[in-house]
């Protein structure tokens, strides 16, 4: 009986994605991202080019993925006691949160920040990354992401955390005070920051007109502009 011919262009598989990834972080933690191909993906994690292809179209698609699944633990594993916390303690325990689960792909993400500050283009590819990932922090936080006001935010933390970054990575103690004193103090920068940016909103001209109130909800506006998931 002949053969069936296997398919030279295989589907998607979950395995494949997180093979992917975790490939991409182990081969972070050794070079630069600059000098990371698909091919070299591929080899480390032991799949085909044609798998990889069915998978992701770039190398910053792959962190995107990574960047969600980040997002995904981060969500995940929150303490229902946020809730009786003040805004910006909610935010200083999620991003602690966050940096906890990075923590095993700490070389890679050094390397990441090594690479922004020499290469333009990549600092602002994942600042891109890193703003839609705030967003979500944001939320957790119970910390209103929604429209232009929640973009400013989402963009101003990812700076902010962009800035944490840089001492995380070079952070040995394992209690992280280095770390924690430096979120501390831009997250008290932040919300001089964002103080003004309300202010700031409340004197914008309103869509609805002078004088007219909206009878929207917040969470009105979560169907119309819903986050990047």
């Amino acid at each position: 009986m002949p053969r069936k011919p296997e398919s030279a262009n295989p589907g998607p598989n979950p395995g494949n994605r997180d093979k992917l990834i975790e490939a991409l972080m182990a081969l972070l933690a050794e070079r630069r991202f600059e000098e990371v191909g698909f091919g070299d993906v591929a080899a480390r994690a032991g799949v085909s080019l044609a798998a990889c292809r069915a998978e992701f179209g770039s190398i910053l698609a792959v962190l995107a993925a990574h960047a969600k699944d980040v997002d995904r633990k981060v969500l995940a594993g929150l303490d229902s006691d946020l809730a009786d916390e003040l805004p910006r303690e909610r935010l200083f325990d999620v991003l602690m949160r966050r940096l906890e689960v990075l923590g095993p792909h700490k070389g890679a993400i050094r390397s990441l920040v090594r690479s922004a500050r020499r290469n333009p283009p990549v600092a602002l590819a994942l600042n891109a990354l890193t703003a839609r990932s705030m967003q979500w922090m944001l939320t957790a936080a119970d910390i209103n992401a929604v429209g232009p006001g929640g973009a400013l935010r989402a963009q101003g933390l990812a700076l902010l955390y962009a800035s944490v970054l840089r001492t995380w990575v070079d952070d040995d103690d394992p209690g992280l005070a280095r770390t924690m004193a430096a979120l501390d103090r831009e997250l008290a920068r932040g919300a001089r920051w964002a103080g003004l940016l309300d202010t700031l909103c409340r004197l914008a001209p309103s869509r609805y007109g002078p004088g007219r109130r909206s009878r929207r909800r917040p969470t009105d506006d979560l169907d119309e502009e819903p986050l990047p998931a």
